[in-house]
């Protein structure tokens, strides 16, 4: 059987001991340890089992600071490397005055989405290396001596209580039942793309087909229901009661909450895309972004808030977080400030710290790897953060009903 291995890769300028942990974590000498700069001429590799994580490919890379013709190869092949590690493993020397070299790997790194910790390898008296690198305050720290055994233990603790294995799975809709139906409420409006579904709800419908039962979908008006028209709401009462067998769950999408909390009957669970979503590219994250909406209820007047979207989508109509979330913000939370990122933008803002709390969309349009990135950034901040549907359930008062079918799994 093929193992998908979790590659950790260990970098750093010369001599600052990369290599020495590399043999600190194998407990052997993989790599040469010399205080000749320029030792490790190439990426040094070795496979390894770590109790409580699984099998793991161990990089051991050059110094990334050569500057002879072969350091610029060698720094070709660092980047390689770097692109392929799940974890980045930052070796530092804290004692050095200039930390460039330390700066641009952290740089390359969080543009490539990667988990990152720091290693600070101590050689002689510590001095405060996260003065000197502003980056450095968003990621974990551990003080060691990589030549010293004693310190191997304490290490593998710090990468199993921080890192999470790219081998975590999680199913799209934990919840889903055989031979049970599934309604998928889908109210198109100007931006809702002709020929296909958005992806949320493509992943939606395929998923719950693949897994034997059976999804159906209906398009709600949510401009005559919310203006009261009697044959609207009738039409929905009408469909959920074709079913001959009663429909297990709806999942909805986020706008149509105010409506959908009402209207659905009690006996069947209910939630929304927005929420599918975010717990699937966060990896069963849903909790921190649960505990992250009651954040609203402690703003004050001049607070500042950013809704984050990952995606640069044209905004037109009831754009939920361009229009919608911030006319909620106004009307129950006047005198709060509400601030946009679009895409790329929230990876580039220094200015992270004013927010008191974080709306995030779905994440439906990027990776996985992309939403940790960003949570892992928010987490060593601490700052608060929820996502659309949450938002917008909770504002509702329909919280605890849409989080109800995730509880148990």
């Amino acid at each position: 059987m093929l193992i998908d291995r979790d590659n950790i890769g260990i970098f750093g300028r010369m001599n600052v001991g990369k290599s020495s942990v590399m043999n600190l974590l194998t407990q052997q000498i993989t790599s040469i340890v010399d205080s000749t700069p320029g030792t490790t001429a190439d990426t040094k590799t070795t496979l390894q089992e770590i109790h409580g994580l699984g099998p793991v490919k161990l990089f051991d890379t050059a110094g990334y600071d050569e500057t002879d013709q072969l350091g610029e190869k060698k720094r070709l092949k660092i980047i390689s490397d770097l692109k392929e590690c799940d974890l980045v493993l930052l070796v530092i020397d804290p004692s050095k005055e200039y930390l460039d070299t330390e700066d641009k790997i952290l740089k390359n790194a969080r543009e490539l989405n990667k988990q990152i910790l720091i290693v600070y390898n101590l050689f002689e008296d510590e001095n405060n290396a996260d003065d000197k690198i502003k980056l450095l305050k968003f990621y974990k720290k551990i003080r060691i001596k990589a030549n010293d055994e004693n310190y191997r233990q304490e290490l593998l603790n710090f990468i199993l209580e921080n890192f999470e294995s790219k081998n975590k799975k999680i199913e799209l809709l934990p919840f889903i039942e055989k031979d049970e139906f599934y309604v998928l409420n889908i109210p198109m409006d100007i931006e809702t793309p002709t020929g296909r579904y958005l992806r949320p709800q493509a992943m939606v419908d395929e998923f719950i087909t693949r897994n034997w039962a059976y999804p159906s979908c209906y398009r709600m008006d949510l401009v005559k229901i919310r203006q009261g028209d009697e044959t609207e709401i009738m039409r929905f009462h009408s469909y959920l009661e074709s079913f001959k067998k009663r429909p297990k769950a709806i999942i909805t999408d986020s706008q149509a909450m105010d409506i959908m909390h009402k209207l659905v009957p009690e006996d069947i669970m209910l939630t929304t895309f927005s929420i599918v979503m975010i717990n699937y590219v966060s990896k069963g994250r849903l909790n921190e972004f649960v505990e992250g909406v009651k954040m609203l209820d402690s703003l004050v007047v001049g607070d500042k808030i950013l809704i984050v979207e990952a995606c640069n989508h044209s905004r037109i109509g009831e754009d939920i977080g361009t229009k919608q979330i911030p006319e909620y913000m106004s009307q129950k939370y006047p005198g709060v400030v509400v601030q946009h990122n679009f895409g790329r933008e929230f990876q580039e803002n220094n200015k992270l710290m004013e927010y008191k709390l974080i709306i995030h969309c779905g994440g439906c349009m990027i990776s996985s790897q992309k939403i940790a990135a960003r949570l892992r950034d928010l987490n060593s901040l601490g700052i608060p953060y929820t996502n659309y549907g949450v938002f917008l359930s909770y504002i509702q008062g329909a919280l605890d009903r849409v989080i109800e079918p995730w509880l148990d799994n």
